[in-house]
């Protein structure tokens, strides 16, 4: 295939699937696989983290008045009653600990996984039950007999109202998804949420907010990894080697910023009104068809 329809390709696939819960590393994984992409290229493993860098540098631009909002009113917060320790900024920092440490410490074993198409497999449809049954269990229907009966009065509506309690378990969820690829960072972010009593759009909006500092920190490590690697070691990646090269990142890079943008304003939109059924459906289907995929190869 021709490397600029192929990048092209790649970074559409990444900016569609980077915040949806469907698992963004599982789908560029099972894309480049398909597409022929030699994973253990230097040049493409590093193409990989930097499509998904673009894809989380759209976040800071789209929750820009958010994030504004939560610098200028730190510590006291917009309603003068918070503190350093219940400000939004610190519990996305109490999040980004509570993940960041567990997965330094056990790199080997994500590594491992990463290369699992049979762990993305089982944990697309594994997450995807857990999904569409928190989903369910947590967030009724407002039409439903449980949302009649008022479930939601006593749910966590704004990121404002977390607690730090909320914030680390949601960070120690987090780290499933990076133990396991194809669980979906989205996925375990939003569904530890909702568990802990937040509503869907609060849950969603920490999620992303959790995002930038996670993904931020994975990507510029691996980069880091790819470009000054140990004597000896096995590099991570390699740099484009020439204007070709370079062109086509380009290429991946814009479109992955460009339509994660886009994903990411419908998706606020989307469940604020609708639930994560479909998405949960859409996991198990995958996660079914790549083991049967599997079964005859």
């Amino acid at each position: 295939m021709n490397v600029y329809l192929l990048s092209i390709l790649l970074g559409i696939i990444e900016g569609m699937t980077e915040f949806l819960p469907v698992s963004s590393t599982a789908h560029l994984r099972l894309a480049e696989a398909f597409l022929g992409v030699d994973l253990q290229n230097g040049y493409w493993k590093m193409y990989t983290i930097v499509i998904q860098l673009g894809a989380i540098l759209c976040l800071p631009l789209y929750f820009r008045s958010r994030i504004a909002e939560f610098v200028s009113t730190f510590p006291q917060g917009r309603d003068g009653k918070h503190s350093v320790a219940n400000h939004p900024l610190t519990l996305t920092a109490a999040a980004f600990l509570c993940t960041a440490v567990p997965a330094f410490l056990l790199t080997k074993l994500i590594g491992k996984n990463l290369e699992s198409v049979r762990v993305m497999a089982a944990a697309l449809v594994i997450g995807g039950v857990v999904m569409w049954v928190v989903d369910a269990l947590y967030c009724p229907p407002p039409d439903s007999p449980r949302g009649r009966a008022g479930t939601g009065r006593f749910r966590t509506e704004d990121v404002n109202e977390m607690s730090l309690g909320q914030a680390v378990w949601i960070g120690a969820c987090q780290t499933l998804s990076a133990v396991f690829p194809g669980t979906s960072r989205s996925m375990a972010t939003i569904a530890a949420g909702q568990i802990a009593g937040m509503s869907r759009p609060s849950a969603l909006e920490f999620s992303f907010f959790l995002s930038i500092p996670t993904m931020l920190a994975a990507t510029g490590y691996d980069l880091f990894k790819s470009f000054r690697h140990r004597p000896g070691a096995e590099p991570i990646g390699v740099a484009p080697a020439n204007a070709q090269e370079w062109l086509v990142l380009a290429i991946g890079f814009v479109l992955s910023f460009v339509v994660a943008y886009l994903v990411v304003a419908w998706f606020m939109q989307w469940v604020r009104k609708r639930g994560f059924t479909p998405f949960a459906v859409y996991r198990i289907a995958l996660g079914i068809l790549v083991f049967a995929w599997l079964a005859r190869h």
